[in-house]
């Protein structure tokens, strides 16, 4: 990373949408119970997504698996939005396709920084999977891959094309810089 170049902290991280989803919580009358719908079958897709808070932009990948190969494309899409004068510090888990390697492919305008094991309150694109699935990928039933997939992309698109959404879910003080 040469000196002269603006740091840009990303936030990067996985979430499996399926068709065995999670119930999310719904506002009812107390004693109530509402119905809701919950499809008992395993197909899922991956969406692989990384935010820039202070830019309010984000990349992000549906996959239909989770490995390296589908990190390596991650990062290629991450490396494409870093702004040119700019280097990112990209912020995320220790999972095993994130391991630094041989077949783990970093772009030279990324540098990987592996959050402590069992804190998921400091990535917020935990935030970002919840606001998801709360507003968008929850109580539904998919008839197909391909339709799990357009409600996945339709959902990415909606939090990637609201620059002022990715601030307000992603900001952190702590992750402030000023030089």
């Amino acid at each position: 990373m040469a000196g002269s170049k603006e740091l840009e902290i990303w936030f990067q991280d996985e979430a499996r949408v399926g068709q065995k989803g999670s119930i999310e919580y719904v506002w009812a009358p107390i004693g109530s119970r509402p119905a809701m719908v919950r499809d008992n079958r395993h197909d899922s897709v991956h969406i692989f997504g990384a935010i820039c808070p202070a830019r309010g932009i984000a990349a992000g990948l549906i996959m239909p698996a989770v490995n390296t190969e589908a990190m390596n494309e991650h990062l290629k899409e991450i490396s494409a939005q870093v702004a040119t004068c700019a280097h990112c510090l990209l912020l995320c888990d220790g999972a095993g396709w994130h391991q630094r390697g041989e077949r783990l492919i970093v772009p030279d305008n990324i540098t990987l920084l592996s959050l402590p094991p069992y804190a998921p309150e400091l990535n917020p694109m935990e935030n970002v999977w919840d606001y998801l699935r709360g507003n968008k990928l929850s109580s539904l039933v998919w008839n197909s891959y391909q339709t799990m997939r357009d409600a996945c992309k339709e959902a990415w698109n909606f939090i990637a094309n609201d620059p002022e959404r990715i601030k307000s879910i992603g900001t952190r003080d702590w992750t402030q810089v000023n030089v």
